[in-house]
């Protein structure tokens, strides 16, 4: 019998049954995701609670990096070439760790609030992360890298419209607090026997 193109044969009961993409493609995207996942955890502590997670951002840039390392590993096709991916990359993000680290000099913090510092090192996570993927030749990780991109404006948003979207929600609060209130009065109102 001929076998399928992994190696199954057309009629084996173990293949007959499996529909969609099989198991190794989660699991080959499962890195990406993680480091999404964490990427828009980050961003969404920063935005909410306006305090900069550099630390975060520190530990998250080597987790990156290995991220890089494994989607490269597989076009890396003798030792000096896997050699050779190791180096750049660690060579990649100790240049980003090194950057990130320059924002944080007290003379920068002079002039860059919390805010701003947690923006700019997200944009600088954002940039290596992109260029990372180009020399990897991974979509998924340029992906990551516009997305994370993308997260600066939209944080950025979020701050300055903090106060807006407290206020309204506090308005609709009351509207309905006020309604219910007259709503329940008057059908108190209308259950009480009349004189």
């Amino acid at each position: 019998m001929d076998a399928g193109p992994e190696g199954a044969r057309p009629g084996d009961p173990q293949t007959a049954g499996r529909k969609g993409p099989p198991a190794s493609f989660w699991i080959r995207e499962l890195p990406f995701s993680l480091v999404l996942i964490l990427t828009l955890l980050g961003v969404a502590y920063t935005s909410f609670l306006q305090q900069p997670l550099v630390g975060y951002w520190e530990l998250l840039a080597p987790v990156i990096g290995v991220v890089c390392v494994g989607s490269g590993w597989s076009s890396a096709n003798d030792k000096n070439a896997r050699l050779q991916l190791i180096i750049t990359q660690a060579l990649h993000w100790a240049a980003f760790l090194l950057v990130m680290n320059v924002i944080l000099l007290p003379s920068v913090q002079r002039i860059l609030n919390a805010s701003a510092t947690g923006l700019a090192v997200l944009m600088l996570l954002a940039l290596g992360t992109f260029t990372a993927g180009i020399h990897v030749l991974s979509w998924q990780v340029c992906l990551l890298g516009i997305i994370m991109a993308l997260c600066v404006p939209a944080a950025a948003w979020i701050e300055a419209s903090a106060l807006i979207i407290v206020l309204i929600a506090a308005a609709a609060l009351g509207i309905g607090v006020v309604l219910w209130w007259h709503l329940h009065e008057r059908r108190k109102a209308d259950l009480r026997p009349g004189f």
